[in-house]
């Protein structure tokens, strides 16, 4: 069964996913990335995060816990992520802006744009806190993952704010970093200090994870004329990451 987690590994995982995303936004201000490494890179994102959200969240979460706790907090998770992004203004490339109509027109596309990342980066954060909290090697293999996908994740942040200038995508890809990094360590807490009700978290992890992928990641990189191939290639690429470390640290 799995025990509380240990300070260390949950401070090195969140570490870990910090400086996947940094690197990917260094990446971004000094590369010049084509628009097709790019929609791989997302694709290969939303082939880890979907893995991820089964096999180190909601296959252990059912086979420690049960269907219901789990399936209570996919749920949740699903809920949770649909209401940030009722209540949260922010902007995504494709699909534009989202959030409270009163907020319209209201704030910088800049900030708008920060908002969105955020509200897909908590997911993230909390895969990797509560993998780790169930178990330091699978909160491992997951960290990983995610930081592998977090460096063409952060080249994509930082890609459309270049217009902007060069300290805007500075400052949304530290934050981006830093909110990922410390939803790892709070949901690593909060999730140990209730064992009991492990499951839940599970399976609130694994929902947002689930919902962001699905109803943000996808309509993004399938956008209607958008080239599907590369996408679809890198999809297939981070299904087979997340597979291989997830079995290898198992």
């Amino acid at each position: 069964m799995p025990i509380v987690v240990a300070v260390e590994p949950l401070l090195y995982n969140a570490t870990l996913v910090t400086a996947g995303t940094l690197l990917g936004v260094a990446a971004g201000l000094l590369g010049r990335s084509g628009d097709k490494s790019v929609e791989f890179g997302l694709g290969f994102t939303g082939g880890v995060m979907l893995v991820a959200s089964f096999t180190s969240l909601i296959l252990p979460g059912v086979e420690g816990w049960g269907f219901w706790q789990v399936g209570a907090g996919i749920a949740a998770g699903v809920a949770l992520v649909h209401l940030l992004n009722a209540a949260v203004p922010h902007e995504h490339l494709i699909k534009g802006y989202e959030g409270p109509a009163a907020m319209i027109g209201k704030l910088r596309k800049s900030w708008l744009i920060a908002m969105a990342i955020t509200i897909h980066n908590i997911p993230e954060g909390l895969a990797v806190g509560v993998a780790t909290a169930y178990s330091a090697e699978l909160g491992f293999a997951t960290a990983l993952a995610i930081a592998i996908q977090d460096v063409p994740e952060g080249v994509a942040v930082v890609m459309p704010l270049l217009r902007i200038g060069l300290r805007t995508p500075i400052v949304v890809g530290v934050l981006s970093a830093v909110v990922e990094g410390a939803s790892v360590i709070a949901s690593g807490i909060s999730a140990s200090a209730l064992l009991a009700l492990l499951g839940v978290a599970m399976g609130l992890a694994g929902g947002a994870m689930i919902y962001v992928t699905v109803a943000e990641l996808f309509p993004e990189i399938y956008a209607e004329g958008k080239d599907k191939k590369q996408p679809t290639f890198g999809f297939v690429a981070g299904t087979l990451t997340m597979l291989f470390l997830d079995t290898f640290y198992s």
